[in-house]
């Protein structure tokens, strides 16, 4: 029986890839939007949610378990960008972030457990950031949204495994997506006193993201993970020096790793 993967943000980047390599591996692909109609060429179906609405996830899922008859993946990959000085991002963007990143997610992932509980069976992947597992400048915000993203499931994975549900976290590097255009960005202010380090390190954001990894190479980790019968709790997906910063940040002086960071970005 073809497994029935739901897909959040599965209309373009690392969400569409993932559907359509899925979709060539025999899985039966429903991705999510918000404005499904505004991609009438995709090759597999696009349902419509918002992860920040309670209601149109619950309509959502409804609507696949009837049309399938059960969900047996869920691909928590809808997210959202936010870069700026954090005394300067307003709050009201910073609780839409979270809103998107954390509160999203948790909200998908309570919708579809009752139906994975019934079936006694079920896989659940977060898709985080390797961005989750350190504080960076201008990226704070994002930083602590996928971060908590990342303790959430490290939790709740304990709590559903009675259930014989398994829950993971794949967190991508930087990847060659539209994620820039569609970031929050808080404006550089002439005025500001962030304006210059600020303004160089969003440059230097937007390059890492032009220049990074095709979004084929996360479909294929995922594909990895679902065809695994006891998926790990992280993964790390990227170039490799991105993946050893985890390392590196485990094992240096905070401060001197703190130090590496602010080389990095020239700060």
């Amino acid at each position: 029986m073809s497994k029935v993967v739901l897909i959040t943000g599965g209309s373009s980047g690392i969400g569409k890839s993932i559907g359509e390599f899925l979709s060539l591996k025999g899985f039966t692909i429903y991705g999510t939007s918000r404005t499904p109609e505004r991609y009438p060429d995709s090759k597999f179906n696009l349902v419509k949610l918002d992860v920040s609405d309670t209601t149109s996830i619950h309509e959502a899922v409804s609507a696949v378990i009837a049309k399938s008859g059960r969900l047996d993946v869920l691909i928590n990959n809808a997210g959202a960008g936010i870069t700026g000085p954090i005394e300067e991002i307003p709050d009201v963007e910073i609780q839409r972030n979270f809103d998107t990143n954390l509160f999203g997610p948790i909200r998908v992932i309570k919708a579809v457990l009752p139906q994975m509980r019934v079936q006694n069976s079920g896989l659940i992947i977060n898709v985080t950031s390797i961005a989750g597992y350190m504080g960076l400048p201008y990226r704070g915000v994002y930083s602590a949204s996928k971060g908590a993203l990342e303790l959430i499931t490290e939790a709740l994975r304990m709590e559903i495994k009675d259930f014989n549900i398994h829950m993971t976290n794949v967190a991508p590097g930087d990847f060659a997506t539209n994620i820039a255009a569609g970031r929050y960005h808080a404006p550089i202010k002439e005025d500001s006193p962030y304006k210059k380090p600020y303004g160089d390190t969003l440059n230097l954001m937007d390059a890492h993201v032009s220049e990074g990894k095709d979004p084929l190479l996360m479909a294929h980790a995922i594909y990895k993970v679902i065809t695994t019968k006891n998926p790990k709790i992280h993964y790390k997906v990227g170039e490799f020096m991105q993946k050893f910063s985890i390392v590196l940040k485990r094992i240096l002086p905070d401060k001197v790793y703190e130090r590496m960071l602010m080389n990095h970005y020239k700060l």
